[in-house]
């Protein structure tokens, strides 16, 4: 298990993290800034340009992963964690991996208000003895407010939420673990494995009155989505999208949906690609839509989206698919892609 301490800079993850060693028996404590470090001394500094830090880095995020795992090969856990995580598109990422590996997450919102961060970023020792230092790291700490305070509405929603303002780090520890202990902030995050091969995988395509796609937002992973999933082995591909959209939404389509697009991928370390087939499931009407259900585990929000809207929301990948299946369903005849491109 992950004891993920979030927050912003003054909150206090790193104090109470010592302390919660003491209250959690066999906690290590695992700090994924040392990645970041580590990764600033092995890339070139050019890979760091036009990016606010080591977190919009995908090998770091998949190393969060990779090293947890294997931490608790090596010790009993939990992992405390003290890491701030303000993109959500990110905490999908790593938390919907670590599902994948079966690795339980406490999510903890370490918080006090802005006025009390401030005092705390002033009131910060110069431990290292180097004062401009000191002076730059408190400039990063308040610019970092601004970004806390924008991501403060789903930080609520996600993680249990512990005031540290009226708290010393032991009292915040001792309330982190009681959380701990009775499964406050559990994650529950449906546990999609890791493909070990190519994988098939079936997509429909929902439309409103208006000829809006529906799109859904996964909780496992980054940037919305289509519903649809992984055809299991010996499951029919557009039986797998109809099921899919049954189990993620509730509805029941008539019928098999009609095929829009044949897509390759191609294989891209650490993924492994595969087709990917979309498919039209056809207008809803209004009644249907009002009855649409979302899976907390799985999906945390849907909406309709113009052509224009979904090319903002969706990965360049989905959003090219996207777009020809769009053009396959004005043409009335399907397409065969080949790493998004048309074929035949």
């Amino acid at each position: 298990m992950i004891v993920w301490l979030n927050g912003t800079f003054g909150a206090g993850k790193t104090t109470t993290a010592h302390e919660l060693l003491d209250l959690l028996p066999g906690s290590t404590l695992y700090d994924p800034e040392l990645l970041g470090s580590g990764l600033r001394l092995m890339l070139p500094a050019k890979r760091f340009e036009g990016i606010d830090g080591y977190q919009d880095l995908p090998a770091w995020r998949r190393m969060v992963v990779d090293t947890a795992a294997a931490l608790l090969t090596e010790v009993p856990g939990p992992l405390v964690t003290p890491m701030t995580l303000l993109r959500q598109e990110y905490r999908d990422e790593i938390f919907g991996a670590l599902a994948a590996r079966r690795i339980p997450v406490r999510h903890v919102l370490l918080h006090a208000e802005e006025t009390i961060l401030r005092a705390r970023i002033a009131e910060r020792e110069d431990a290292s003895g180097d004062a401009e230092a000191t002076a730059s790291t408190r400039r990063r700490s308040l610019e970092h407010l601004g970004p806390y305070a924008d991501a403060l509405p789903w930080l609520q929603g996600d993680a249990h939420v512990v005031d540290t303002t009226r708290l010393t780090p032991r009292q915040t520890a001792e309330r982190v673990a009681e959380a701990v202990r009775t499964g406050a902030g559990a994650c529950d995050i449906v546990q999609t494995p890791e493909p070990t091969a190519e994988t098939l995988a079936s997509g429909v395509l929902l439309f409103d009155d208006q000829d809006r796609v529906l799109l859904v937002d996964p909780t496992y992973k980054a940037g919305w989505e289509f519903p649809g999933g992984i055809v299991e082995p010996g499951e029919a591909p557009a039986h797998a999208g109809v099921r899919e959209v049954a189990e993620e939404l509730g509805i029941e389509l008539p019928r098999a949906p009609r095929l829009l697009v044949l897509d390759w991928e191609a294989p891209k370390p650490p993924g492994f690609g595969g087709l990917r087939l979309l498919y039209d499931g056809g207008t809803l009407t209004d009644d249907r839509i009002s009855k649409l259900l979302l899976p907390g585990a799985e999906l945390r929000g849907w909406r309709f989206a113009t052509e224009a809207e979904a090319e903002t929301m969706l990965p360049p990948v989905r959003w090219n698919r996207l777009r020809w299946a769009l053009r396959a369903r004005e043409r009335g005849c399907p397409l065969h892609l080949e790493a998004g491109v048309p074929v035949g």
